[in-house]
């Protein structure tokens, strides 16, 4: 996520800044049923698990997490990133046969893009379509593809919570070059996955092994001791029960049965090289299958 090794920042989801949009009647609704009906183009592949991890941000972890992941999601110079660290990343992520994504945040690099921010639709559409494209020509130009987006930060946030902004988000995709294309990951039950599901675009639904959530199944803020997941062995349990038991327990106590096809640990978690290599190791030893999702 990209600013000086060590550097403070604000943080997300529900960075105490503006509020969030209201949810829509269609993603309340689909979040009361978040894993209890398959969506005909969600892409997992049965058995598996996709295991992704947001990089080029700066974060100093990319070489020893790379290796571990099947998926990376790199910063295209929104939040954080530029040409050179798409290149570096590209490069890093072929060699280690890892998925390319692009991963677009709002423009501003000063809070890394973890503040909502008040643009005009059209001027964040052209925004996301010019860091996907970014990406899309140096990969093409190292004799790689992209093959899926994934939203940062706020932009993720406010995705998951409110239709317009869901369908901006898409907007600004599928103008891309190859756009219509791109796997969309996003949160099971968001309206980004109402949206793009009722255009047709593919999707890739997706839990953290790194973060807490709450009973309404939404991340916790990250202003919250204890939001984000540092001790290997809680990422290890949160990921396994993804897996063995389909959802996770909220901060409240409360079982979320929630249906995914792809595992992120972030790139800025403190220890994410180790949290990545536990998550792996506790995978093989319960036999799981990590491959990436169908694109």
């Amino acid at each position: 996520m990209d600013r000086p090794p060590g550097a403070a920042r604000s943080e997300d989801p529900d960075a105490a800044h503006p509020p969030h949009p209201q949810p829509t009647v269609a993603f309340e609704r689909c979040r009361a049923i978040r894993a209890c009906r398959p969506l005909v183009n969600v892409l997992g592949v049965a058995g598996s698990i996709d295991f992704n991890s947001d990089l080029g941000e700066g974060a100093g972890t990319d070489a020893a997490i790379m290796p571990l992941i099947t998926s990376a999601n790199i910063a295209c110079g929104g939040h954080a990133g530029n040409e050179n660290t798409m290149r570096t990343t590209v490069e890093l992520a072929m060699r280690n046969k890892v998925a390319i994504g692009a991963h677009p945040g709002y423009p501003d690099r000063e809070r890394f893009g973890r503040v909502p921010m008040d643009i005009p639709a059209r001027e964040l559409i052209d925004s996301i379509q010019r860091q996907v494209d970014s990406l899309v020509a140096i990969a093409s130009r190292m004799g790689a593809r992209v093959t899926h987006v994934k939203a940062h930060g706020a932009l993720y946030n406010q995705g998951e919570r409110d239709a317009t902004t869901a369908r901006n988000i898409i907007f600004g995709i599928q103008a891309a070059t190859g756009g219509h294309d791109l796997v969309i990951v996003a949160p099971p039950g968001s309206a980004m996955v109402e949206e793009a599901t009722a255009i047709g675009m593919k999707v890739a639904r997706e839990g953290f092994v790194d973060r807490a959530y709450e009973g309404d199944g939404t991340l916790q803020s990250r202003l919250i001791a204890g939001s984000v997941l540092t001790d290997p062995a809680d990422a290890v349990r949160q990921a396994l029960s993804f897996i063995k038991n389909g959802g996770v327990t909220a901060v409240d106590g409360t079982f979320l049965k929630i249906a995914v096809d792809t595992l992120c640990v972030h790139g800025d978690t403190p220890g994410a090289p180790e949290i990545a290599r536990a998550v792996r190791d506790a995978f093989a030893k319960a036999k799981v299958k990590v491959t990436r999702f169908r694109s």
